[in-house]
């Protein structure tokens, strides 16, 4: 397939998309089974120019001076695939599954017009309802916050310490060029590429088979090292998903002490059996209902709440959600996490600790959220953060941001990872 075929598809995604307000991996996935002539790197093309398109979906209407999908992905070729009006109409020339041509008035407006004259929300992509959101969490650099969150995002994986080292990962993935990650004590990165080219499938490759490592974001990482989980602790992962902190926390105990892993969503909670058997994890319990808790009632010396959230920090890997989120979403994600820290809480013991995380970077769904459970429960108190990150991470890793001196907030541009959220409450003793 030629760049005008993958364009097309490319096209006919985004507009499916449109119509239906369906997510971008479900169109994807009915895009491929209907045209399964397409090769595997036809269909990652296609799918990289459709998520390039979405998390720059507002600054390339402005440019184009249009939203349809079409201009959307002829803005994609000009401005971040490299491509002049020249190179497209040459590439494009003869090939019958070539979509309608560039339009005079999209290149006009695009030749014409500066991205510094746009509204402040149209530079950085992002809904305008969230803008006082991020002025909040962070001042002056909330652009650039907001521009880091629609870049490409890597392929971060973690060393699995129970079964492998990560030079001897490294070296089984040395051809996909994988590096050390700066901050993550067992992180793997592998760059996003440009362009057409795609990620590898390393979830084929033998080592992976093996239970050597675990696809899993580098700040979803470094959240489970904060937690700081010691051997032969008893610890909740109350919103567990699909285990990605459970098993993080459990090799960190060296298979000493338990992690018990909950999720009131059983779907959401169906994967981990899998990866517990492939990672050679022994000591996780698993719960899909909180009747299985009972016993642990004022027992757990860490109880970690990965809160549902607007998911604001995955959005270069999520970029279609980014444009359905609305503040009703908010309000009632705001209202799931006070029940769950509410809920959680029955569990810490005197002296232990509440984690709250999220993958937002709204600080309504962060500090306010901490700072609001501690005043309705005067016995926890917000411990720092950075401590530990020091401790952890030393001194010469990118540093997190932090609105209060307390709680740590990862971003793609301070920490080059997802947005994280992570504060440390102590229930007195």
């Amino acid at each position: 397939m030629r760049l005008g075929g993958r364009l097309a598809g490319a096209i006919e995604v985004l507009a499916d998309i449109e119509a239906r307000k369906r997510p971008v991996a479900d169109a994807l996935k009915d895009w491929g089974l209907a045209h399964r002539f397409a090769g595997s790197g036809d269909r990652a093309a296609i799918g990289n120019i459709v998520y390039d398109a979405l998390r720059m979906r507002l600054s390339h209407a402005w440019l184009m001076d249009d939203d349809s999908p079409a201009a959307l992905g002829y803005a994609v070729m000009l401005r971040q695939w490299g491509e002049t009006a020249e190179t497209l109409a040459a590439e494009l020339d003869g090939d019958r599954f070539a979509p309608e041509p560039l339009k005079p008035e999209w290149l006009s407006a695009f030749s014409s017009r500066s991205l510094d004259d746009a509204p402040a929300h149209v530079q950085g992509d992002i809904p305008e309802w969230v803008q006082p959101s991020l002025e909040a969490s962070f001042g002056a650099d909330w652009l650039r916050e907001a521009r880091a969150l629609a870049e490409r995002p890597t392929l971060d994986l973690r060393v699995n310490t129970l079964k492998a080292g990560r030079d001897k990962v490294l070296k089984a993935l040395e051809r996909s060029s994988p590096q050390a990650a700066r901050i993550a004590r067992q992180g793997i990165r592998i760059a996003a590429g440009e362009g057409p080219s795609r990620l590898p499938n390393v979830t084929a490759e033998l080592s992976f088979q093996k239970g050597w490592f675990e696809v899993q974001d580098e700040g979803s990482q470094i959240v489970a090292d904060l937690a700081d989980p010691r051997d032969g602790e008893q610890i909740l992962d109350y919103c567990a998903g699909g285990g990605g902190k459970t098993l993080a926390m459990a090799a960190a105990m060296h298979n000493k002490g338990q992690v018990h892993a909950y999720d009131a969503d059983r779907k959401r909670l169906a994967p981990i059996i899998e990866r517990l058997k492939r990672a050679g994890t022994r000591n996780v319990q698993v719960h899909d209902s909180r009747n299985g808790l009972q016993g642990l009632a004022g027992r757990c010396d860490r109880v970690l709440v990965d809160a549902p959230c607007t998911g604001t920090g995955t959005w270069r890997r999520r970029p279609d959600t980014k444009w359905r989120l609305t503040a009703k979403n908010l309000d009632e994600r705001i209202s799931q996490q006070q029940e769950a820290l509410e809920q959680a809480a029955e569990f810490v013991r005197p002296g232990g600790s509440l984690l709250y995380i999220t993958c937002s970077i709204l600080p309504e769904e962060n500090e306010r959220q901490a700072q609001r459970f501690c005043e309705a429960h005067p016995d926890y108190r917000i411990v720092p953060a950075l401590d530990t990150w020091k401790a952890h991470f030393g001194d010469a890793a990118p540093k997190p941001r932090s609105a209060d001196g307390k709680t740590v907030t990862l971003t793609p541009a301070s920490t080059d990872t997802d947005g994280f959220f992570f504060c440390r409450m102590q229930r007195n003793g």
